[in-house]
């Protein structure tokens, strides 16, 4: 189970740098592109249902629906911040709000622990304090001077990151009751509705190349999603969101060497740490 957040922390980066080429189109808005890519990951994942469908009676109690109810309203809401800033900012200048999403993770995990108990959300020290050094070591060593100043579209990526931290962590309760895939699947196709019902985008704008694209991006999603969700279950939500870390440092990488964003030495100094605190969490 290791190896899963790890293979999710690659697919996380390889999706992000897809993601922004294709919201920097014009024709793109981040309206249409939600809608689209949240029915491009519905239908990808209808025939998975047919060998991973899972949905337990306690799934349709009052407090469960509302949880999901509360997790698909976050989830949008997120979405559009992150999109609308991505659309209109360079990633490596992001890169600091999106790093506190797993910083985020981690936290409100730790309060949840303390809410609902250790048999959802993990309270050992080994997995918490590489996960809180690791978390802190990727924010400081992505701020500079210029981020201080902040604009619309960073602020706009923090509170996605905020958001999706709090989706994130509220899936936890509720997993249980669903095979990852069928949450996923549930989860993604509220989202798709309630976007198609409100915004009403125009796909026309969306050509055959762009469209093949956003169905391409849809199986990146899905995979790292459900790698995601198994980690949450089999190794706990700090334990895997520490191994997720990886994936914001990929996604500088990939920056720098697909879209030609300048590389901080700094970020390979947080690699070190980040490394050395999932190897330590791993070993110990």
């Amino acid at each position: 189970m290791i190896y899963l957040p790890i293979i999710g922390a690659f697919t996380l980066a390889t999706g992000t740098i897809i993601l922004k080429k294709i919201l920097s189109k014009k024709k793109v808005n981040i309206k249409l592109y939600q809608t689209a890519e949240f029915i491009a990951i519905a239908l990808v994942m209808v025939p998975l249902l047919f060998f991973f469908w899972k949905l337990t009676p306690e799934a349709f109690e009052l407090k469960n629906i509302l949880i999901l109810a509360g997790i698909v309203t976050i989830s949008i809401i997120a979405n559009l911040f992150v999109f609308y800033s991505m659309k209109w900012e360079k990633l490596t200048n992001l890169e600091p709000a999106k790093v506190l999403e797993p910083l985020f993770v981690i936290l409100i995990a730790i309060v949840f622990s303390f809410i609902f108990g250790e048999a959802l959300f993990e309270r050992n020290t080994n997995i918490i304090i590489p996960g809180l050094i690791a978390g802190a070591a990727l924010v400081f060593s992505h701020i500079k001077k210029h981020h201080l100043d902040f604009n619309k579209y960073f602020i706009a990526a923090m509170i996605g990151s905020l958001l999706f931290a709090c989706e994130m962590v509220m899936s936890r309760l509720i997993l249980d009751f669903y095979s990852p895939i069928s949450f996923y699947f549930v989860r993604c196709t509220f989202i798709a509705l309630i976007s198609l019902a409100v915004f009403r985008p125009k796909f026309k704008k969306l050509d055959t190349k762009m469209r093949w694209k956003i169905f391409g991006l849809a199986f990146i999603w899905v995979a790292f999603r459900v790698l995601m969700y198994y980690g949450y279950i089999e190794l706990g939500v700090i334990h895997t969101t520490l191994i997720l870390m990886l994936g914001p440092v990929l996604i500088y990488v990939f920056a720098w060497k697909f879209l030609k964003e300048k590389l901080d030495w700094k970020n390979t100094v947080a690699a070190g740490i980040i490394l050395a605190s999932v190897l330590y969490a791993i070993l110990a």
